[in-house]
């Protein structure tokens, strides 16, 4: 969406939404045509935030402020929990793929809650609904699903061919936030 009505909706300024851009809290795509544009489903989830915020009454104005900055706390916390990839690391381009996956699902694992499940249990189901995931690795992950919550974290970051095979179709995706996610990937 480009980056004026993604800022309307977000009730900011343009200006700002640009600042949140160029700190790299907010992504953004290039499109075919040159232009810089938010994700619609990064949108969608800071609109969200966005919402919460404000409906809490904590705050009317500046409410996304709050947002980003919790998602640089975070991801300043998984920093200290240890190194992040190397993305020039001298593994095949595949294994660079799971193993961000790997560090991905390790930083969701630790902060693993059953809304979380139940959350990514619905988006399995939507998937399902609208044929978006192969009938294998659903069953798969409603098995992970059916486990106690400590066997759901083991699960989700063993690092052995079926924990590939499961994180490749991952209902756990859109977990972290965009600055949680670059700092998972060595990224500024």
């Amino acid at each position: 969406m480009p980056r004026s009505t993604a800022a309307r909706l977000l009730g900011v300024s343009h200006t700002a939404l640009n600042r949140w851009v160029a700190s790299g809290d907010v992504p953004v795509v290039m499109t075919k045509q040159g232009r810089k544009e938010v994700p619609i489903p990064v949108l969608l989830e800071l609109q969200e935030r966005v919402a919460e915020q404000r409906s809490s009454g904590q705050r009317r104005l500046h409410a996304l402020e709050p947002v980003m900055m919790e998602g640089r706390q975070s991801a300043d916390q998984l920093r200290e929990q240890g190194e992040p990839l190397d993305p020039f690391a001298q593994e095949s381009p595949h294994r660079v793929a799971d193993l961000h996956s790997l560090a991905y699902h390790r930083a969701v694992a630790a902060r693993l809650r059953r809304s979380m499940v139940e959350e990514a249990q619905r988006k399995l189901r939507r998937w399902e609904t609208e044929g978006k995931i192969d009938p294998r690795h659903a069953k798969a992950w409603k098995e992970v699903f059916d486990l106690p919550m400590e066997k759901i974290r083991e699960a989700i970051t063993v690092d052995d061919e079926p924990g590939r095979d499961l994180r490749q179709n991952s209902p756990f995706a859109g977990f972290l936030t965009e600055p949680e996610r670059r700092t998972l990937l060595g990224l500024p």
